[in-house]
């Protein structure tokens, strides 16, 4: 199982990046990129069918509810990714090179939360509990500040890379590092803003990573759906950046959507307990999860009905 999950990403990887998009600075535009979406979602959905030919209809389930509220907080992400790149005015042109090798710090990322949080269930059950929590916590907190806007500029990351790192005062084509003279004529090497605004994609991963793997823990607790779930979430994510970059502002109520999600998540495992379950049962996460999401995404479509769409960077 674990070798035709990794098979199956391997491949894609080398598709998009060998065959598909060779050309580093190539723009994907908005068809391209709904097509790419829709394949990796019918991908990430198929491999549901691999999973209850291995494992069952419960395993399937938990893995369809895990990979339903990865990909939904992964759209909070997107909103984070637009900001990054307005912020350091990276054209769209150069915006794919960045994501794609963000995508790969995420896999390697995930990875070891997701084996240190699988190593941490198994040698303390009690952990669920405090990740429980922490998702009812998050999600009550979510909605205190939902509407607030993020201000990248006042980041403490990228005040401190300028000062520790020699920055170009602009881009040099899609390349992250550059070996150009400084104001005193000697030749030094500098990172350039593509590079910085690539460090700051890693850390939102990383933020947004502390949500959703206990998120998924509190779904299931088995590795393996914990991470071909993840994974199959985050690889289309690039494509869905391209793809919802300039209608972004139709989803904008969707996250209050996600913080009533994490607070149902975070209670599950309460809940269960209460009821006297072994578990919730995966059926019923499954369909109240859709309702969440579903209600969400309606309530966002007609708040803003009508609004032009903004062009993104």
């Amino acid at each position: 199982m674990w070798f035709t999950f990794i098979g199956l990403v391997i491949a894609l990887l080398v598709l998009d990046l060998g065959v598909l998009h060779k050309d580093g600075a190539q723009e994907i535009g908005v068809r391209e990129s709904l097509k790419l979406s829709t394949m990796y979602i019918a991908l990430g959905l198929g491999f549901s069918g691999f999973v209850w030919w291995q494992m069952g209809w419960d395993a399937t389930a938990n893995y369809l509810t895990a990979f339903v509220v990865e990909k939904t907080l992964a759209l909070d992400n997107i909103f984070v990714i637009a900001l990054i790149f307005g912020f350091f005015a990276i054209p769209r042109a150069y915006q794919h090179r960045v994501l794609f090798w963000g995508i790969l710090g995420v896999i390697v990322l995930r990875g070891i939360m997701i084996g240190l949080g699988a190593t941490l269930v198994a040698q303390y059950g009690w952990i669920l509990y405090v990740f429980a929590a922490f998702l009812i916590f998050t999600g009550i907190k979510m909605l205190t500040v939902a509407d607030k806007e993020h201000d990248i500029g006042e980041n403490a990351l990228i005040r401190l890379m300028r000062r520790m790192f020699n920055v170009t005062d602009g881009l040099r084509g899609n390349a992250f590092f550059v070996t150009e003279p400084d104001k005193a004529g000697k030749v030094t090497r500098f990172v350039t803003p593509l590079f910085l605004a690539l460090v700051m994609i890693e850390l939102a991963d990383l933020v947004f990573a502390v949500d959703s793997v206990p998120a998924v823990f509190t779904i299931t607790t088995d590795p393996f759906i914990v991470y071909t779930s993840n994974i199959f979430a985050i690889l289309g994510l690039r494509a869905l950046y391209f793809a919802l970059a300039a209608i972004l502002h139709r989803f904008a109520y969707l996250k209050y959507a996600l913080a009533i999600l994490l607070v149902f998540i975070g209670s599950k495992v309460f809940a269960a307990d209460l009821m006297g379950w072994a578990k919730f049962p995966p059926s019923l996460s499954l369909g109240i999860t859709f309702a969440i999401l579903g209600a969400g995404v309606a309530v966002s479509l007609w708040k803003t009905r009508g609004q032009r769409a903004e062009l993104a960077h």
